[in-house]
């Protein structure tokens, strides 16, 4: 292990950066930084990007953006957005609003006739800002082996919207919040059904070449595309090329894209002005979208965007992840700075969104995420079933018994198998510390886990009875 951990830290030393000129105590801060947490994520390549009112400040490489032919990456170099790319197709979305085109409470089935019933109550609004009740089409157990969905195989619009149409109900539309990147394939066809464009095709027309974000496109591992990395998976302690999908999967509008650092600092400064939207139709994505009965939303979500705050401080932001890439923005709009970091490791071991917040702070000290400290515990029999719950879930001897019959369907057996995976590869399991509880009919635990390799965030929402009505994994910061 050290000899590896030897040749990474070298790797990483191989960089190149444009843009202004920063403190020099300030910038070997944050590249001391990237570099120990590339080194801990065991992150191959990263690209910085720091903007002031939508100029560059720094656009910097580290690492490489493809092992086996030993390239370094640089700002120019290209990766895939995740769901960074979802930001793109609202902002299509909003034009086609503010055109007259489409309604923000139209019913979907205005533009899938054929769709179910059930649909008749999901509106545009629903689908942007993950409110809709539609299933997941991406979920294991559809993607698993003789499921409805086959990421290798090639099928068309049509064909996938008909087996979308297929898959029941998961809630009432606008009930509660749930990430579904079905919500943003459905908004990619209605895109190409208004403009009989291609969503792609649409997008450069109006937003890219109009903003000279001359290295962003869609997806495509045909063409050659100068400076593109490689995106890689973490399996084991060795890299690993990507899991290969279909070309059809590869230009979906919920996160298909081609980009770096040099064109999102167009995109960004974009965004401060009303070049591609009126201000009124930002707003209306960079607000916190309420649910049926008037309470904004759990996750703080918008359409396609997240609104949080840090010491005050207002961020718009987004994180992504896809084929052995993660991306994440962070605009921290009343400071007019905004941070973005791309990697090119898949999204269990890698966290772009932490990095992000912490080179803002290192930047403005004012942005600098506080640690969230423990807290008196004073249920720990609650704490040792749920410590216990995670270490079986490591060792893939996690009871089913021990959740809701909904969440039992959703996580056994497949994703229950991804994410043994994923907590058996950060080592072995060194604390369990509560950071976080709100009291309830259901009870939200939060606790910091640190591993060996790394440290994560784990809230669990319990019902009435003790079982596990909900559990989630996030960066811890």
């Amino acid at each position: 292990m050290a000899t590896w951990r030897g040749f990474f830290i070298v790797l990483l030393l191989s960089c190149g950066a444009i843009g202004a000129p920063a403190q020099t105590t300030n910038s070997d801060a944050i590249d001391q930084y990237v570099l120990a947490e590339m080194g801990r994520q065991h992150i191959p390549g990263l690209a910085l990007g720091i903007y002031r009112n939508g100029k560059i400040e720094r656009a910097k490489g580290y690492g490489l953006a493809n092992i086996e032919l030993d390239v370094a990456v640089k700002p120019e170099t290209i990766f895939q957005s995740g769901s960074v790319g979802k930001q793109f197709t609202a902002t299509a979305i909003m034009m086609l609003v503010e055109e007259g085109k489409v309604g923000l409470d139209d019913s979907v089935r205005k533009y899938f006739p054929e769709a179910p019933e059930t649909w008749q109550n999901v509106k545009i609004k629903n689908l942007l800002s993950h409110t809709s009740g539609l299933s997941e089409y991406e979920s294991a157990d559809k993607t698993k082996p003789g499921g409805p969905i086959n990421l290798r195989a090639d099928v068309s619009e049509d064909e996938l919207v008909k087996i979308i149409e297929t898959f029941p109900m998961d809630f009432q539309p606008g009930e509660k919040w749930s990430y579904r990147n079905t919500n943003y394939v459905l908004l990619g066809v209605i895109i190409h059904k208004l403009t009989g464009k291609f969503y792609g095709d649409f997008l450069q027309e109006r937003v890219f070449q109009p903003l000279g974000m001359k290295s962003t496109r869609i997806i495509s591992e045909a063409d050659i595309i100068p400076n593109r990395s490689a995106g890689y998976q973490l399996v084991k302690g060795e890299w690993k090329n990507q899991d290969w999908v279909s070309p059809s999967f590869n230009s979906t509008a919920d996160g298909a894209l081609y980009f770096n650092v040099v064109d999102l600092a167009k995109w960004d400064e974009a965004l401060y002005s009303e070049r591609l939207l009126k201000r009124s139709s930002f707003d209306q994505l960079w607000t916190v979208f309420k649910l049926n009965d008037g309470k904004p939303n759990s996750a703080n979500y918008g359409m396609a965007w997240e609104i949080n705050d840090v010491n005050g401080h207002k961020i718009i932001e987004h994180g992504g992840a896809w084929q052995g890439f993660t991306t994440h923005i962070a605009r921290y709009v009343d400071d007019k700075l905004t941070v973005v970091v791309l990697t090119n490791l898949d999204s269990a071991h890698s966290s772009p969104g932490k990095i992000a917040h912490h080179v803002a702070g290192l930047e403005n000290a004012a942005l600098m995420p506080p640690e969230k400290k423990a807290i008196e515990d004073k249920e720990p029999q609650i704490t040792g079933k749920l410590r216990v719950i995670v270490e079986q879930f490591a060792r893939g001897k996690a009871n089913p018994e021990d959740f809701t019959p909904k969440v039992r369907s959703k996580l056994f057996p497949d994703e229950a198998k991804e994410l043994q995976q994923a907590l058996s590869d950060f080592g072995p399991l060194e604390s369990f510390a509560l950071i976080g509880h709100e009291a309830g009919a259901v009870r939200h635990y939060t606790y910091r886990v640190k591993y060996r390799d790394t440290s994560i965030q784990m809230e669990f929402l319990l019902d009435e009875q003790g079982l596990v009505d909900g559990m989630e994994l996030k960066d811890d910061e």
